[in-house]
């Protein structure tokens, strides 16, 4: 079983909020198609996309699932992914393997917070927003369609409409001249809408639309259809209910006639190079060019080891195929070459360009990985989504001294499977911290821990990962001498240090003129400044957001040596810094929460006494607000357990990274004054 042809293939992810549907939605098309006998349901536990134990326990699904279908000559491969919000990282990771993102909203429940996160995530796909659960009681389709029009656009159009029961869903651009009741609107007055907007990006047909009053079938629409959808001026709206199956036709026949092929989708972002000197490069889905994949996810299963899905962007891949990983030197070849309905798997003799498939047991291969069978492709990379920062952090220990080791180890396979799962060790506290997106991913990493590998561990609150930074400009002189005997050391550094914006980093200069400093020595200096850049100056904390610039210095012909100037350097930086108003800052966290309009004043006084502010507030429908606000990493303990008494469970909470302000004067006093002390008795 392959795609025939690149046009053959549609690649979607289904995206959106937990409790959506996805899943079940899914299920219904795998048995519209006929590619699964009968339907699964989340509440039984056997749905092709839910398959691991954890999973079918918890009723979401927890990692991005691939599957394929064929409908009317078309090969659909769709990407399941998870909706709860401490999972966005891994539903963002496979934006790079598809043309389509389609974005899930629950009818019941409105815009939520996970929808409204992908649809931002995905500006550069092109979108389809698929409304759920039609048939629900509390549906209204009309005031939903209002509420996605002035969240997400006027760009956004139904391109179908429900019955009043949400029982039908009446097709508007393929067959529009029908009399059949609908929620709203008319088909009529919605394909005349879906026509008007596609046709603004072609003047030749818009001409003949409206000033000869020529009729346009749908294909003489199709470049500019796919031209609007590239360029975000069309975002079509379709509704269906996958429990009832009401519309999952009338979606399977959008998916195949009118979502793009890979020739048709926005190109992908390859890059060759590294860092500032990266250049894009072109990359057709041509077959007849050298082989080009994309890893964009990895799992590690027990029994069928590494497991990496890929996208094809050009060439053909097959099981005899070399392939380099990135600009290693040695080629593998995939042998089992994979095509994934969920977890069953099946040997396919080839991959096309645009098809998603995957190889096991390359234990090389690590997520993001590109994989080619020419060195002309050596250096290439793909641009990733923009992830949100891991900032809820647990410390964790091994029971058993024994199990460290395999602590480290499965570690490092769910960080190559989850792009927002940080781990460091804290050498102040002498812990492996885990970070992640809130509390419920790092639950769920736990449970990982102890059901795939058996772990026994306990936990604790980690550090605070406090900074320093100065808030002045000012400069200082050291000179390191020594002698003992024989060959000396000595080194002297001047340098400046000045403050930068919250944010900007580090910066390093040399001003250092007339051999001051011997040029083989500056690689020392730096190194010497780093050193104390990250001991910190007051409270031992990494010092950021300034710039370093080394003015001047002296050597010695025979004495100077690489180690005068590393310790100089720090010593001179530790001075500057201590001379220019340094200060601890805290790290900030920007919280969006969803809550019901009675809890709001409850909600707002519990961030208050957080140290919390609030920046924003928005009513995105009725009866409900949305609250922006920065609150304190230090304070946001037990918060999320807090916000659920509130509101009794109906809230939504992402959390994001927002940066570092100074410590209250208390907490830099406590800090600096434990730093003194925990010096003195070194």
């Amino acid at each position: 079983m392959t795609p025939n042809s690149v046009h053959d293939i549609r690649n979607l992810c289904l995206l959106g909020h937990a409790g959506s549907g996805k899943t079940t939605l899914l299920e219904a098309l795998l048995a519209e198609t006929g590619a699964i006998s009968s339907r699964g349901s989340v509440e039984r536990g056997d749905t092709v996309s839910d398959h691991d134990p954890q999973e079918k326990a918890m009723g979401h699904s927890l990692s991005a699932t691939l599957t394929h279908l064929e409908w009317a000559g078309h090969w659909i491969n769709l990407l399941d992914t998870p909706g709860l919000p401490d999972l966005a990282g891994r539903a963002l990771a496979t934006l790079p393997a598809v043309e389509t993102a389609a974005v899930v909203v629950n009818a019941a429940a409105g815009i939520e917070s996970g929808a409204r996160r992908m649809m931002a995530a995905a500006s550069d796909k092109c979108r389809l927003i698929v409304v759920n659960k039609i048939d629900a009681a509390t549906a209204d389709c009309a005031t939903l369609m209002d509420e996605i029009t002035r969240v997400f656009g006027r760009e956004c159009l139904p391109i179908n409409l429900p019955t009043p029961d949400g029982s039908q869903v009446v097709d508007c651009f393929f067959a529009p001249a029908t009399n059949t009741p609908t929620a709203f609107s008319t088909p009529q007055a919605t394909h005349d809408a879906i026509i008007d907007q596609v046709v603004e990006l072609d003047e030749a047909l818009m001409a003949r639309y409206l000033e000869q009053g020529e009729s346009l079938d749908p294909e003489q629409l199709h470049a500019p259809f796919e031209q609007a959808l590239r360029e975000g001026h069309l975002v079509p709206v379709c509704f269906v209910s996958a429990r009832s199956g009401a519309g999952v036709r009338e979606l399977l026949d959008i998916l195949g006639r009118l979502m793009p092929d890979p020739t048709e989708g926005n190109p992908p972002r390859f890059l060759k190079g590294e860092g500032s000197a990266a250049q894009a490069v072109e990359v057709r889905p041509e077959s007849e060019r050298h082989a080009l994949a994309h890893v964009f996810q990895i799992s590690n299963d027990p029994y069928r080891g590494k497991l990496a899905l890929f996208r094809v962007h050009q060439g053909e891949i097959t099981a005899s195929s070399a392939l380099f990983i990135g600009d290693g030197r040695k080629p593998f070849r995939p042998t089992h070459l994979l095509r994934l309905q969920g977890r069953n798997t099946m040997e396919t003799p080839k991959a096309v360009p645009g098809d998603l498939c995957a190889v096991s047991r390359v234990d090389e291969l690590y997520r993001d990985a590109v994989l080619h069978d020419s060195h002309d492709e050596d250096h290439f990379h793909l641009a990733p989504p923009d992830y949100p920062r891991p900032v809820f952090g647990l410390a964790l220990l091994a029971r058993k001294p024994a199990d460290e080791h395999k602590l480290s180890e499965a570690l490092a396979r769910l960080t190559d499977e989850d792009p927002c799962l940080e781990v460091s060790y804290d050498t102040r506290g002498r812990q492996t911290v885990v970070r992640g997106l809130g509390e419920q991913h790092l639950k769920i990493v736990l449970d990982q821990l102890s059901t795939r590998w058996n772990l026994e561990l306990d936990t604790a609150t980690p550090a605070i990962p406090y900074r320093e930074t100065i808030s002045a400009t000012a400069e200082a002189r050291y000179r390191h001498k020594k002698q003992s005997g024989g060959a000396g050391q000595f080194g002297e550094v001047a340098l400046r240090v000045e403050a930068l914006a919250r944010g900007s980093g580090l910066q390093l200069a040399d001003e250092v003129k007339g051999g001051a400093i011997p040029t083989h020595f500056m690689p020392a200096v730096e190194k010497g400044v780093r050193q104390a850049l990250a001991e910190g100056a007051i409270a031992g904390y990494p010092i950021q957001d300034l710039r370093v610039v080394v003015t001047d210095g002296k050597h010695h012909a025979v004495d100077s040596n690489e180690v005068s100037f590393v310790t100089a350097a720090r010593h001179a930086l530790i001075e500057a810094v201590t001379a220019a108003r340094p200060q601890v800052l805290e790290p900030i966290l920007d919280l969006t929460i969803k809550v019901a309009d009675p809890h709001f004043g409850e909600v707002s006084a519990e961030l208050a006494v957080r140290r919390g502010r609030v920046t924003s507030t928005d009513s995105p429908s009725s009866g409900w607000t949305l609250i922006s606000a920065k609150v304190p990493m230090a304070s946001m303990e037990g918060f999320e357990t807090r916000l659920k008494a509130i509101c009794a469970g109906e809230s939504e909470f992402v959390v994001d990274a927002g940066g570092y302000e100074a410590a209250p004067a208390e907490t830099q006093a406590r800090l600096i004054q434990a730093h003194g002390t925990h010096g003195a008795t070194q």
